[in-house]
């Protein structure tokens, strides 16, 4: 007898289907879609609650699995490509809205900022802040980067044990916890159109289109950006490579739905590390490592959009920036994105930090938190698929690319 074969939905066209579905259903019942977020939370917090023991485990068990030399090896390569393109993303931010103008003729109130928080700090406290003082807190809090600069000790200290005592076990409970951790969240992501529905229904039905309209070219200047950045920077790495730059698209289209979708890095990093695996051909190895650190440190899309923001207050305020202070636009944009990305809703504090520093009035404040979450979706969508192209790269250089897998000539499982 033959088995009837059902019809299977991939979870890309759910997830399609699902964005579709919340924006429509948002606008037809206005407000009220926002008694759905709870839902759409719930699946939010199920995927962060994996996330610090997943990034720690990953880096770790890649750092602590391989000999030193393998190591800095990926170190110097992923931070090499991580600062290319991150510098690249930030100065053709600042060429694009010098051009398109993005705050230019937009109306603000010089009431629209009353008690409006301004964040003080400085480039010696960020830098501190990378290296923790208690792992326990900063695991409770999320803070991605001292818990990666913690693995990367944790990882090292542990590869030396094992080879001081030939005893792995470390190793392979490392890596016991860090695949159940990758089983938890493959389960969690069965929930993710529910979630995405519920999310984007909450969006859709509280700000509609009128702000979106409104703002519509700040958002247009972020999406010409990615477009510009995808296709410089795709054929690039295909090039470096030695791969099809056609096939990329389709590979990308999953991780790029959800980027879009949920504007969290730390969401999409389980699907980000499995399809650089099975879809691109990146060895496990070089994804367990670079996979977490680009996530917190590769942050070209965020870069861009602070530095598009930056000039979006200066012109809606009528103020001309001087070239030092573009130049600072660009540093301050590349530090201030690390560690912050993975958050929704994290830039707002970013903007506040970057128009204080910069002596800018905080009157456009309100104009960018209203669209922020559509502009974090261009930000995660450059920062997430551009965290594979850096993984393809490290992978080529160190001979862990599988070309077969890329041209789907073969399979694995992550």
């Amino acid at each position: 007898m033959e088995k009837k074969k059902g019809l299977k939905i991939s979870l890309t066209t759910q997830i399609l289907a699902a964005t579709i579905g919340g924006v429509v259903f948002g606008l037809l019942v206005g407000e009220w879609a926002g008694n759905l977020k709870f839902i759409g939370d719930m699946f939010i917090r199920l995927i962060q609650m994996s996330v610090v023991l997943l990034v720690m485990s990953s880096v770790a068990a890649a750092v602590g699995g391989g000999d030193g030399k393998d190591v800095g090896k990926m170190g110097f390569h992923t931070f090499k490509w991580i600062i290319f393109f991150t510098i690249i993303s930030a100065g053709l931010g600042v060429a694009l809205a010098m051009i398109v103008q993005p705050g230019a003729g937009v109306p603000l109130g010089s009431d629209v900022v009353e008690g409006a928080e301004v964040v003080e700090t400085s480039l010696q406290t960020t830098l501190l802040g990378f290296i923790p003082t208690n792992i326990m807190q900063s695991m409770a809090e999320s803070a991605m980067v001292p818990c990666i600069v913690f693995s990367l000790f944790f990882g090292v200290a542990m590869g030396a044990y094992t080879k001081q005592t030939g005893n792995s076990n470390i190793v392979e409970w490392v890596k016991g916890i860090n695949a159940i951790v990758t089983n938890i969240i493959k389960i969690v992501m069965n929930i993710a159109p529910i979630g995405i529905f519920c999310l984007l229904a909450d969006v859709s039905g509280r700000i509609g289109f009128g702000v979106v309209k409104s703002m519509g070219t700040f958002l247009l200047v972020l999406l010409i950006g990615d477009l510009i950045q995808f296709a410089i920077y795709g054929p690039l790495t295909a090039t470096l490579c030695k791969v099809n730059p056609a096939k990329m698209p389709k590979k990308f289209s999953k991780m790029s739905i959800m980027a879009l979708t949920t504007t969290s890095g730390a969401i999409c990093l389980p699907t980000k590390m499995e399809d650089a695996v099975t879809k691109f051909g990146v060895s496990r190895k070089v994804a367990d490592f670079t996979g977490p650190i680009t996530m917190s440190m590769n942050s070209c899309g965020a870069a861009q959009c602070y530095v598009v923001a930056i000039f979006f207050m200066a012109q809606a305020t009528g103020i001309t920036l001087t070239p030092f202070q573009m130049g600072m636009a660009i540093l301050l944009s590349c530090l201030m994105c690390m560690g912050t990305i993975s958050v929704p809703g994290g830039s707002i504090i970013v903007y506040t930090f970057l128009a204080s520093t910069l002596g800018l009035p905080l009157d456009s404040l309100a104009v960018l938190i209203g669209i922020d979450w559509f502009a974090g979706m261009f930000r995660t969508l450059m920062n997430v698929d551009v965290d594979v192209m850096v993984g393809m790269l490290v992978a080529s250089k160190l001979g862990e690319l599988d070309r077969d897998v890329y041209n789907e000539k073969k399979t694995v499982t992550y």
